[in-house]
C-alpha cells in the first residue's frame, strides 16, 4: 500500500498498525469486556492437581462494533478451592462452519475446530442471520444421561432487531453444534438446563414474562411449551426482575438455583434458592439478602451497578463462582457449600 499512502504526510508506527490492520480485516474479539461467565469441568482431567480439577470458562465477550462472540479459557482447581487460569493464544482460530441436517427444518449449523488449536483461540462468532450481533450469555451444563456425558448451553441469538434462545451442543469443546430452540417458553432470554433428567424429562430453568421464574419440561430437549411459575420477586434486591445465573448445582439433599436479582437503579445482585430434589418445583428457601453485589469501588464499566454469573460449578465441599463486574470484567469467588446453605435458610 505504499504508494497509496505516499501522498500522505508521514505516519508513525500506530497509524501503520491501525492501517494495517484494517487491510488485514483484524477484529479485536475482546476488545471491549469479557463478562457472565460461565464453568464446567474439563472433559480431559490429565494434568489435574491432586484432589482438584482442570476446568472449562465460557465468557461472553464484546469486541469493536458491540458484537458478542463466545470465547473460553482454562485453568485448575485446587484441593483447597484456589483458582488459577492457564495462559492464553494471542490470536483466535478460524473454525469450519457447515450447516447440520439434525434436528431437521432447523437453522442448524456445526462450528470445528482443529486438534492443534487452542482451547482459548476457539472463538464461537456469530454465523447466522439470527445471531448477527451476538451470542450472548452462555449457560453450560455438564449432561449425564445415563452415563452419557454431554456439555450442554442455553445461549441468547441477537439479530440486531429481535432475540431467540439456542441450544450449544458438544463433547469435546472442538466440535461446536449451534441450535435454535422451538416452543412459547424459548422465545425470552436467560434457560438454563438441569444437568440431568426429571422424571425421564429434560427440564429447564427460564424466565418468560420478564419478571419470575419458571420450571419447564420438555421431551425431546430442542421443544419448550409452557411452563410453572416457581419464583417471583420478592425481597427490595429483586423487586424489578429475577433470573437464574445457570443451571441447578446438584447438592446430597436438594437443587441449588443461583438467582440474579434487579433492584433499585437497575442494580443487579447475586442471590440462591433451595429446590426440592424429586420436585424442583418446590422451593424450600431462598435468600432475603444478595450473596454478592456491586462494591462502590467495582460499580463503573461496560454497564454499571452489575454482577452477574451465567454458572457456577461444585467441587468437594465447594461452590466455585466465576463473576462478572460492572460487565467489564470477570473475577472468582468460592464459599463452602455448607456456610451457603446457611445463610440461604436463615
Amino acid at each position: 500500500m505504499e504508494d497509496a499512502f505516499e501522498p500522505h504526510a508521514e505516519l508513525n508506527k500506530t497509524q501503520r498498525r491501525l492501517i494495517g490492520s484494517y487491510f488485514l480485516n483484524e477484529y479485536s474479539f475482546e476488545a471491549s469486556a469479557l463478562f457472565n461467565p460461565s464453568i464446567v469441568r474439563h472433559p480431559d482431567q490429565i494434568g489435574a492437581p491432586e484432589n482438584g480439577c482442570r476446568f472449562i470458562l465460557s465468557l461472553r465477550a464484546v469486541g469493536e462494533g458491540h458484537i458478542s462472540s463466545l470465547t473460553f479459557r482454562s485453568g485448575t482447581i485446587a484441593a483447597d478451592g484456589s483458582v488459577a487460569v492457564d495462559p492464553t493464544a494471542r490470536l483466535a482460530a478460524v473454525p469450519k462452519i457447515r450447516s447440520c441436517p439434525f434436528p431437521p427444518n432447523r437453522d442448524n449449523v456445526e462450528v470445528m475446530f482443529g486438534d492443534d488449536e487452542e482451547l482459548s483461540e476457539r472463538v464461537i462468532f456469530p454465523v447466522t442471520d439470527a445471531q448477527a450481533n451476538g451470542i450472548e450469555d452462555a449457560r453450560f451444563v455438564e449432561f449425564n444421561d445415563d452415563g452419557r456425558k454431554a456439555f450442554y448451553a442455553t445461549y441468547t441469538a441477537y439479530s440486531g432487531r429481535a432475540i431467540r434462545s439456542e441450544l450449544l451442543e458438544t463433547t469435546d469443546f472442538r466440535s461446536f453444534r449451534l441450535t435454535p430452540l422451538a416452543g412459547s417458553a424459548a422465545r425470552n432470554k436467560g434457560m438454563a438446563l438441569f444437568p440431568r433428567k426429571i422424571d425421564g424429562r429434560y427440564a429447564m430453568i427460564g424466565r418468560q414474562d420478564n419478571e419470575n421464574l419458571y420450571l419447564i419440561y420438555s421431551d425431546d430437549l430442542y421443544t419448550w411449551e409452557g411452563g410453572h411459575c416457581i419464583l417471583q420477586p420478592e425481597y427490595p434486591w429483586e423487586f424489578v426482575q429475577i433470573g437464574n445465573c445457570g443451571s441447578p448445582i446438584e447438592l446430597d439433599d436438594c437443587w441449588l438455583l443461583l438467582t440474579h436479582g434487579v433492584g433499585p437503579v437497575r442494580k443487579y445482585s447475586i442471590g440462591a434458592a433451595l429446590l426440592d430434589k424429586k420436585d424442583p418445583s418446590k422451593v424450600l428457601a431462598r435468600s432475603r439478602e444478595p450473596l454478592v453485589h456491586p462494591e462502590p469501588t467495582e460499580r463503573e464499566g461496560y454497564v454499571p451497578n452489575v454482577v452477574y454469573t451465567c454458572g457456577a460449578m461444585r467441587h468437594g465441599d465447594q461452590i466455585i463462582l466465576p463473576y462478572a463486574v460492572s460487565d467489564t470484567f470477570s473475577n472468582f469467588a468460592t464459599i463452602k457449600i455448607a456456610a451457603l446453605m446457611q445463610a440461604v435458610t436463615n
